[in-house]
């Protein structure tokens, strides 16, 4: 069972500027060459969604109908523009101002190569892209408008791969803008960086977030029938490795009972997102382990202690991600190893993903030292090794920062026999002794939102277009270059702010 909605039902819009000055012979070309490009796009496997061409646009009436249509389209998640003639810019503004969707400037040319024997001025007329993307990149720069701008021959694969990446970036602003994020009680009592504005970041990033009793939770788990029980527990026996120590059947009924009434009370409120508390279990026998952990395998973002943002991230992130390889999870930077290659041990009590293992996880039961409640039932396995990124969400304030440390997954140096707990063990670019100053320096959280299948660039376009404020943590990071970018970050948004956030 997954949350995750086919992408393919989502749709980019491939837009042309020109303009009538050259006629309507050179206008059919152009609508001719646009097309090839957009159906090539929609074809090319590495843009998850349709790429849906739209007719050229010569005037400002069409430019302001066609942002209309695309503010009011559900399925249109953003939009691919392009000058293929000089296209006066002028009459883009008032569409743009009002256009809501996300946009990339793809500046292109269709053909690649110059055609030296027979290259004359009706050649160059239709084919000055070279001149109209800059004109349109001076309005845009002008109106101050949030937009990547991918630079290229439109079959060359690091243009591909820029726009598979924005592609990406706006499918989880629209996941961001639809999300609901159910607290099951409130933020872990005294804890500063889980907790924030919750209505500055629906005005921001589009999400709600709301909270709710253990007691309106333990009602639904209470309503799951024993078959449903039995049925889950034959599941668990068939996926999962068990050894005899661990096959407790009262303790993985409880477990299988708690992921009902959970994935009852997300799909029942369209949830895509949620996080608990484990200071707050009250009529719950356990700490959703297992159940948590499986949530997120089928796509629900989940964040431990009450912390939303992190949830809602983890949620958008695997959107993003959806048909790439690798998984995405809830994680924390739990302790170091301070020797010749220092590296971090990222975990949590009991919630990670079996998304980023290929292994088969070992379901086990094991006494945990907080709650105050009986052993819970969880999944315990090894991250798999590679590139990853972990990526923090945080209120400053008057505005939100997301920092992005780039890692390398390693094997652990030994094996875990007495860690119940799944695990993942990284070392962090640059170093561990930069990137964590650097983390710290920043406000970075404990809990991250980890993914083996997005990296910076991903995340970095979606931060564009949120509007929020971006930090990377990567192999040329140094402390240094880092602190004076921290300074000039808070100098710009105080300066550009006029109002909270």
């Amino acid at each position: 069972m997954t949350t995750m909605k086919d992408l393919r039902t989502l749709e980019v819009w491939f837009v042309t500027g020109s303009q009538h000055l050259y006629g309507p012979e050179a206008l059919a070309k152009v609508a001719e060459h646009s097309q090839v490009i957009a159906q090539s796009l929609d074809k090319n496997s590495a843009i998850p969604v349709n790429v849906v061409f739209k007719p050229v646009m010569t005037g400002p009436d069409a430019i302001r109908s066609l942002c209309k249509e695309a503010n009011n389209s559900e399925n249109c998640i953003g939009l691919i523009l392009w000058m293929h003639t000089f296209s006066p810019a002028k009459m883009w503004i008032a569409g743009l101002s009002l256009l809501t969707k996300p946009f990339v400037h793809l500046h292109t040319q269709f053909n690649q190569h110059l055609p030296w024997n027979t290259i004359d001025m009706d050649f160059m007329n239709l084919n000055q892209a070279a001149h109209g993307d800059r004109e349109f990149g001076f309005i845009t720069a002008r109106l101050r408008l949030a937009r990547k701008v991918v630079v290229g021959f439109w079959q060359d694969a690091d243009v591909i791969s820029e726009l598979a990446a924005w592609t990406r970036a706006a499918v989880g602003w629209n996941e961001s803008q639809n999300l609901k994020v159910a607290r099951f009680s409130d933020n872990m009592r005294e804890v500063a960086v889980t907790d924030g504005d919750k209505v500055a970041a629906q005005a921001r990033l589009g999400y709600s977030v709301s909270a709710y009793g253990i007691g309106d939770l333990v009602a639904v788990m209470n309503q799951v029938t024993d078959a449903d029980v039995d049925k889950l527990v034959a599941e668990y026996r068939e996926t999962y490795s068990i050894a005899e120590v661990h096959d407790r059947a009262d303790s993985i009924k409880v477990a299988a009972k708690i992921e009902l009434g959970m994935r009852a009370f997300l799909e029942a409120g369209n949830f895509g997102a949620f996080t608990d508390n484990f200071e707050d279990l009250h009529g719950m026998k356990q700490l959703p382990g297992i159940a948590t952990q499986r949530l997120m395998a089928s796509g629900y973002g989940f964040g431990g202690e009450g912390d939303w943002k992190t949830a809602a991230l983890v949620r958008t992130m695997k959107v993003m991600a959806q048909g790439l390889t690798g998984g995405t999870s809830f994680m924390e930077d739990y302790t170091y190893s301070f020797g010749d290659s220092p590296i971090i041990l990222g975990s949590h009590m009991l919630e990670i993903c079996p998304s980023i293992t290929t292994e088969k996880p070992s379901l086990e039961v094991h006494p945990l030292g907080i709650g105050g409640k009986e052993d819970p039932v969880r999944l315990v396995f090894t991250a798999t090794s590679g590139p990853a990124v972990v990526a923090s969400l945080v209120d400053m304030g008057n505005r939100f920062r997301m920092i992005v440390n780039e890692v390398n997954v390693i094997p652990p140096a030994e094996a875990l026999p007495k860690l119940p707990v799944a695990r993942a063990v990284w070392l962090p670019q640059p170093s561990l002794k930069v990137a964590a100053a650097a983390w710290i320096y920043a406000g970075g959280a404990h809990h991250t939102s980890y993914s083996q299948a997005l990296n910076f660039e991903h995340l970095e376009d979606f931060a564009e277009i949120a509007g929020i404020e971006l930090l990377r943590i990567g192999k040329d990071t140094t402390i240094e270059q880092f602190r004076k970018e921290l300074r000039w970050n808070e100098t710009s948004y105080w300066m550009n702010s006029t109002s909270g956030h």
